[in-house]
């Protein structure tokens, strides 16, 4: 009797036990911008994806932490991103006076972007997402790892291969047992709060409590300043302004303090008793529910992204720009590339990270951590986890090329090219000859714009691609010693180059060539070998007949022959 009661109970419990574990390919941890874009995409290339946030919105800092007038990347908008975008502008395109042309500064209310990123998730199929769900612990499971995590008040234990850290501080790294350049993770950092504030009519008096602590000589930096036009500056739709003018604290009590002091001086001693806090969050003082982390500690990672990887990426020794997984471009800063191995802790596998987490220095951190970069960012972050899920492998071993691939598949930027849209049939090309260095990007100054450009027009300079032939081909230091190519390349040189490379006799080549100069290669004109070969025919012929990007490169850039 006692053995036929044994039996079931046992498959009871192995039952629940079975039950409370849950099984992912990847796991990300946090809902931001980084985080929900790394989700979907890893989503989106085939294994199974499991994000979980602890509050109720997704979108972290550009939702819930109120942060929503993006400025950056605008003329780079690429892939999820792009997407998150288009559906925006899409929204309140009959809004009157919404901007609606492809490079506006981007404007929404906190909820709309919140109930557009989900929206955006419910359609990804491979995806499972999990809001006002917490997580409590962390720990290595062989090659992967064990999230415990709460559902509706009950601990459940997720099973996965790769975890990313999508939080805004790397807390899940840190607990993970990831080094960061401090030592420890930093809990809080450097933050702001965000104020959305609403017009409610000239005759209106939405005048808050004083705040306590309050002292006006605080904000007395805005006597003077014209109002109108920095609410202009952060204005969102249905007369709304987003209000960042706080300088950043390290404790959330204090930073909410100095943000209600400054709502309360507006109405106050400036006369806008009709601009009030706007009741989005459902918070008790109606600011956001999240505070925006500017600034924390980050990781030790398989590389450290410093400043001159930005303002000078061709001169440095290691060439972080060819394993760039994602692009960035802020107003006052060249655009830039964003190195894979920034986001991979050295010494701890298969986990991934994101925002404030990233291997980087101060200032690096303070153009990276802007929403819409580490949207753009979050697409690299889910390939990447994708990657190591699907081919059954660890971070120790990630193929950049791979990875890279699978970016553009999806209509992700490796250079941040302006001058050469998605929509041109060369982009991909562009992009991965880029990408290997042969070719450089040119920066261009427009007033207090920097954009870096192509220029697929100009003509091919011989001392230009020299090196960086000689470094990736053998034999091409005997070709150059041979031919003695001119000041320019010229298309003849060129052809040359690829028939001794690949052994194919140049009197079939040419007529090959000629055959699909317009019609598979898209090329203007016609061949003419003795003219200098533009940048976009060398970079088109390069990558058909040399592939240069096929070329495994580590983590430094480091052509690995």
């Amino acid at each position: 009797m006692i053995k036929k009661l044994l039996l079931p109970l046992l498959l009871l419990i192995s039952f629940f036990v079975h039950a409370e574990t849950l099984k992912t390919d990847v796991l990300v941890i946090g809902g931001g911008p980084c985080g929900v874009a790394a989700a979907v995409q890893s989503a989106r290339s085939r294994v199974k994806t499991m994000l979980i946030e602890p509050g109720p919105w997704l979108g972290g800092s550009m939702t819930m932490g109120g942060m929503c007038v993006l400025d950056a990347n605008r003329d780079l908008s690429s892939g999820i991103w792009g997407e998150f975008r288009r559906k925006v502008t899409e929204y309140y395109r009959n809004r009157l006076g919404y901007d609606t042309t492809k490079i506006a500064i981007l404007r929404f209310e906190p909820y709309t972007g919140a109930e557009i990123l989900k929206k955006i998730t419910d359609t990804v199929k491979n995806l499972t997402v999990k809001l006002n769900t917490p997580w409590t612990g962390i720990r290595k499971d062989g090659d992967g790892w064990e999230v415990e995590i709460k559902v509706n008040g009950e601990t459940v234990k997720v099973k996965a291969k790769v975890v990313v850290d999508g939080t805004p501080t790397g807390e899940v790294a840190a607990k993970a047992g990831a080094k960061f350049d401090d030592g420890t993770g930093d809990s809080e950092g450097m933050m702001t709060e965000i104020a959305i504030l609403k017009d409610y009519g000239r005759n209106t008096d939405k005048t808050i409590a004083k705040p306590a602590g309050y002292d006006p000589a605080a904000y007395a930096f805005l006597k003077g300043r014209d109002i109108q036009k920095m609410l202009k500056t952060d204005a969102i739709p249905n007369d709304k302004y987003m209000i960042d003018w706080t300088e950043p604290n390290r404790e959330t009590g204090i930073a909410k303090q100095q943000t209600l002091g400054l709502v309360y001086y507006l109405q106050t001693e400036l006369g806008h008793k009709n601009l009030g806090l706007d009741d989005q969050f459902g918070t008790a003082d109606h600011l956001p529910r999240v505070s925006f982390i500017k600034q924390g500690a980050h990781t030790v990672g398989a590389v450290r992204m410093v400043e001159d990887d930005i303002l000078k990426p061709y001169d440095r020794e290691s060439r972080l720009y060819r394993t760039s997984i994602g692009v960035g471009s802020i107003a006052g800063t060249p655009p830039f590339s964003i190195p894979l191995g920034a986001i991979v802790p050295k010494n701890t596998d298969n986990l991934l990270v994101t925002e404030n987490a990233l291997s980087v220095t101060g200032d690096v951190n303070s153009k990276t951590i802007d929403p819409a970069v580490q949207m753009t960012l979050g697409q690299g972050v889910g390939a990447t986890a994708a990657y190591c899920a699907f081919f059954k492998t660890t971070t120790k071993h990630l193929n950049v090329r791979i990875i890279q691939g699978e970016i553009m598949d999806f209509k992700g930027y490796l250079m941040p090219f302006t001058d050469v849209p998605q929509s041109d049939p060369h982009w991909r090309a562009i992009q991965q000859i880029g990408a290997t260095g042969m070719l450089k990007g040119i920066r261009t100054e427009k007033g207090n714009t920097i954009e870096v450009h192509f220029e697929p027009n100009d003509t091919v300079r011989t001392a230009e691609v020299k090196p960086f032939l000689n470094e990736i081909y053998t034999r091409a230091f005997l070709w150059f010693s041979n031919q003695k190519p001119g000041k320019y390349l010229t298309l003849g040189n060129l052809l040359y180059f690829i028939s001794d490379y690949t052994l194919t006799d140049p009197e079939t080549l040419e007529p090959q060539i000629r055959k699909i100069w317009s019609t598979q290669l898209h090329l203007p004109g016609e061949l003419d070998v003795k003219r200098p070969a533009t940048r976009l025919e060398f970079a088109m012929l390069i990558n058909k007949y040399l592939n240069p990007f096929g070329k495994t490169v580590d983590l430094t850039g480091k052509v690995v022959n």
